[in-house]
């Protein structure tokens, strides 16, 4: 819908010679496939029925993020004055940060009986100051390595390395500071285990 030509390194679906539009019906075929794979499951279990809104409430909060990220910076048409740091924080947050961080571990806590709004609004603070961290690890774009040479010396040059150590160093404390806040009935493991995998990495 943004006309990108890759995702995740792959060629876009859309790309595929005789796809075009129908990648639309199959982008609703696998979103099917989630309530099916949950039917068949985990139907009869006492937690089938939060899964089911996690999933699509979810769904509902990845397309917000999507749209408001269409809005701000529609294919073809780039408009800086429409980037805000506020408006930036709540793309990152409905595109990314539930399903990417939120949703696997709530999803976890419904399956182990964990189902109370306090524990799950505990969980979310966490996990999506996560997810807004994890969206501004740098991303090159390109894989060509003379590109990716350029924009590292341009980071370099402006100081971006040194503001984005600073910025992880707050980041991580921050996260800390709210598992400790937050996990007091939660496994603190969880929530410091995957922020292990995403702070201090060179990939």
């Amino acid at each position: 819908m943004d006309f990108s030509l890759t995702r995740r390194g792959q060629p876009c679906w859309y790309k595929k010679e005789g796809i075009g539009l129908d990648a639309v019906n199959d982008s609703f075929l696998l979103e099917s496939c989630i309530y099916q794979l949950l039917k068949k499951y985990c139907r009869g279990q006492p937690y089938y029925v939060h899964l089911l809104e996690l999933f699509l409430q979810t769904t509902y909060q990845t397309e917000l993020g999507q749209a408001l990220d269409l809005i701000t910076a529609p294919p073809g048409h780039v408009d800086l004055s429409r980037f805000t740091v506020q408006r930036y924080k709540a793309i990152v947050k409905y595109k990314t940060a539930f399903y990417s961080f939120y949703l696997p571990v709530a999803a976890a806590m419904y399956m182990a009986g964990i189902d109370s709004e306090e524990e799950h609004a505990n969980a979310k603070a966490i996990l999506l100051e996560m997810g807004e961290f994890f969206q501004i690890q740098e991303n090159y774009g390109q894989k060509e390595p003379e590109k990716v040479a350029k924009v590292k010396e341009l980071y370099e040059t402006v100081g971006m390395r040194a503001a984005y150590q600073e910025c992880e160093e707050i980041s991580y404390r921050r996260l800390e500071e709210l598992v400790e806040k937050h996990a007091n009935r939660l496994p603190k493991a969880i929530f410091l285990g995957l922020a292990q995998k995403i702070y201090k990495r060179q990939k």
